[in-house]
């Protein structure tokens, strides 16, 4: 069976292989298909050619990094100084490094679900007949939208404790 897969895969990518005459194709004891040849930087930077609009984006992502680094210094003083109010510290770290656990546990979890045959499909329906309902029973009507966002806030008072 790994002989036919093997074959298979070979036969596979034989197709994006360039042909090389059978003289020059040097043989190798392996079941791994060769590599193809490299093709040249030149050929390939004259074929590609930047649009305008092209040009004004990279120059738009470069702006973007730039401020990016401000922000980033400003970020981090912004969180020394909320770290220097946190009075118990230890609470806070014992929460999130038991927040890195959970979701390494959820990880592994959701990792041995998806190995199980038929399983992931199953969740995936189950996943997107909720989302059908939950459209349908909060988004869908303008008095339902009204009733999801009361909800949402009272949620949120409960979480602040104004209530």
């Amino acid at each position: 069976m790994a002989a036919a897969a093997a074959s298979s895969s070979m036969a596979a990518t034989a197709i994006l292989v360039p042909r090389v005459h059978t003289a020059a194709r040097i043989t190798h004891c392996s079941a791994l298909p060769s590599l193809p040849p490299l093709v040249s930087r030149a050929s390939f930077s004259s074929s590609v050619k930047l649009s305008p609009e092209s040009r004004r984006f990279s120059q738009l992502l470069t702006k973007a990094s730039e401020e990016t680094a401000v922000d980033a210094g400003e970020f981090f003083t912004d969180l020394k100084e909320k770290w220097e109010k946190v009075e118990n510290k230890s609470t806070v770290i014992l929460y999130g490094g038991g927040a890195i656990v959970a979701v390494w546990l959820s990880s592994i979890f959701v990792g041995a679900i998806n190995s199980v045959p038929l399983l992931p499909k199953i969740m995936e329906l189950v996943g997107l007949g909720y989302t059908g309902w939950f459209v349908y029973r909060y988004l869908l009507f303008k008095s339902s939208r009204k009733e999801l966002a009361t909800d949402i806030e009272s949620l949120k008072k409960k979480i602040a404790e104004t209530e």
